[in-house]
């Protein structure tokens, strides 16, 4: 059974760093891209990086900058380094996998950010 389990989250002051870590069981992702989204309340899940097989990344224009995604394909594990964080990063994110036409998610990780 695959299972997705982020963890790393946690209180923050701002301007301070957090670093998510999503490990995979239950199946083998190198091949797969990965991604994190984060979904804050009253709002709509939203892309915050991506990454493919190859290591290409993508992130969105909010976190550009300060926010990196890694891989380790022996670990099955994606990565969030969450530096200079701001009050308005504060949401639950999610890692997820995209294997062909499944889409897989974890139970999320709370991040706050206080000001």
């Amino acid at each position: 059974q695959v299972q997705l389990v982020e963890s790393g989250g946690g209180l923050v002051q701002a301007g301070g760093s957090l670093r998510l870590s999503c490990a995979a069981s239950g199946s083998i992702f190198s091949n797969y891209p990965r991604g994190w989204y984060r979904q804050a309340p009253g709002k709509r899940r939203e892309l915050v990086a991506s990454i493919t097989s190859s290591g290409i990344t993508n992130y969105a224009d909010s976190v550009k900058g300060r926010f990196t995604i890694s891989r380790d394909n022996a670990k099955n594990t994606v990565y969030l380094q969450m530096n200079s964080l701001k009050p308005e990063d504060s949401a639950v994110y999610y890692c997820n996998v995209v294997k062909v036409v499944i889409t897989y998610w974890g139970q999320g990780t709370q991040v706050t950010v206080s000001s």
